[in-house]
């Protein structure tokens, strides 16, 4: 199958390469020992050696996934699965506003009795207080899980703040509590003493935010490619020590045995690059999004003041928030239908996390910071992008003022 030439040192020389593995179209296996898997490999790992730059972490503690909701799973499940159980399940913590990935995975552990969990709400502005998450925390509790930015209504979290919170219970946790947890577990005596382990899915925050995990003080950290501008749709897992999961589906031995299956070797490179990309330009970025932001809500107030009879509430904090986030709230007009007539003048936005959008519910996130909402109130999420421009603020405030003079004799 192969013609080989001798070069003038002697060496064979490959005058074509035929890739009977499987099919030409498909990335070479990077688990493969023939010339184009090594160097599939050879991309595979340049490209967990940018990501863990970003992360200021070593290579051999990032692993590559299908996205963020499998990296979530494999973070919390891992964990847990790695606690044998013997007579008291683990204890884990949470806020009520975390991403479907997080909140529904603990609440399938939780009713399969492997867990019992604490949910900590958020205040009004749609941020946790760290005192209320370490007050929750227990001699037996394994893992705390609260995400870096929320993705509908943007906030960002104290992470380090719970950190460090989370770092003073693990310095103070006594012997005896040591102790308590280890005779619960099958934990060696070392093992024991360094929980709770501390999550967050920063999959909101690669774009403005700061990843650098000794900073932040989290023992695990999720990112998606999908939520990155030329990302791609796979996921990262920043795993502090190999020792704190345990492996959670069958298969093979790639990715440290944590995520088996043959790595997308393309959309992971697409993903290094493009957060390595975009850590650089976050300062620059931010800036100018703030300033359209602010533009944006001071016409959302004019646009509320004379179209409205109630008058719209932005929702979350004002100023701890992504900078390309704007969450509203209209009274009395349904969701669905301020997204349907926007789509149609060609603006498309979301009312709440793309993984639950169509259910016909209320947003869970909307719903925890605003408990008095109806069913026939309507939540938007406006997300800015590098090509969002002043025209398109402008394009937009004039058709969301449209819809509101066409919807409002309905339903005011």
């Amino acid at each position: 199958m192969f013609k080989s030439n001798k070069t003038n040192k002697g060496k064979s020389k490959i005058d074509r390469e035929i890739y009977l593995d499987y099919a030409s179209s498909v990335d070479p296996n990077p688990s493969s020992i023939h010339n184009l898997g090594v160097k599939a490999r050879r991309k595979l790992e340049n490209a967990r050696e940018k990501v863990a730059n970003v992360l200021s972490a070593r290579p051999s503690q990032v692993i590559f996934t299908g996205g963020g909701t499998e990296s979530n799973n494999i973070a919390i499940q891992g964990v847990i699965w790695r606690i044998k159980n013997k007579k008291i399940p683990p204890h884990i913590i949470t806020t009520n506003i975390e991403h479907p990935s997080v909140l529904d995975t603990y609440k399938i552990l939780e009713a399969q009795g492997l867990v019992t969990m604490s949910i900590v709400p958020v205040e009004t502005n749609g941020i946790v207080d760290p005192k209320k998450v370490k007050k929750e925390i227990k001699e037996n509790t394994v893992l705390v899980s609260v995400m870096y930015a929320n993705n509908e209504i943007g906030t960002v979290q104290p992470i380090k703040e719970i950190a460090k919170e989370i770092r003073h219970f693990r310095k103070n946790k006594s012997t005896e509590n040591a102790e308590a947890l280890l005779r619960q577990t099958c934990l060696s005596k070392a093992s024991a003493r360094m929980y709770p382990l501390f999550h967050t899915d920063a999959v909101q925050a690669a774009n403005y935010l700061d990843l650098n995990v000794d900073r932040l003080g989290v023992d695990l950290l999720t990112l998606s490619g999908s939520k990155i501008e030329n990302g791609g749709k796979v996921g990262v897992l920043y795993i502090k020590s190999p020792d704190m999961l345990v492996k959670v589906f069958g298969g093979g031995d790639q990715e440290m045995g944590l995520r088996p299956g043959t790595e997308d070797v393309e959309g992971v490179v697409n993903l290094a690059n493009a957060i390595e990309y975009t850590q650089k330009i976050k300062d620059k970025e931010s800036n100018r999004l703030l300033v359209l932001r602010k533009y944006f809500l001071e016409k959302l107030v004019k646009l509320s003041s004379s179209n409205l009879d109630k008058e719209l509430l932005i929702n979350g904090d004002l100023e701890d928030r992504l900078p390309n986030n704007v969450n509203i709230t209209i009274p009395n007009i349904p969701s669905d239908l301020l997204v349907i007539e926007l789509s149609a003048r060609g603006i498309y936005i979301s009312a709440k996390s793309a993984c639950k959008s169509g259910d016909g519910k209320i947003s869970h996130v909307i719903k925890a910071i605003n408990p008095e909402i109806k069913e026939t109130d309507g939540s938007l999420r406006f997300s800015f992008g590098r090509d969002t421009t002043k025209a398109d603020i402008n394009y937009t405030i004039q058709s969301l003022s449209d819809v509101l003079i066409k919807l409002k004799k309905w339903y005011y």
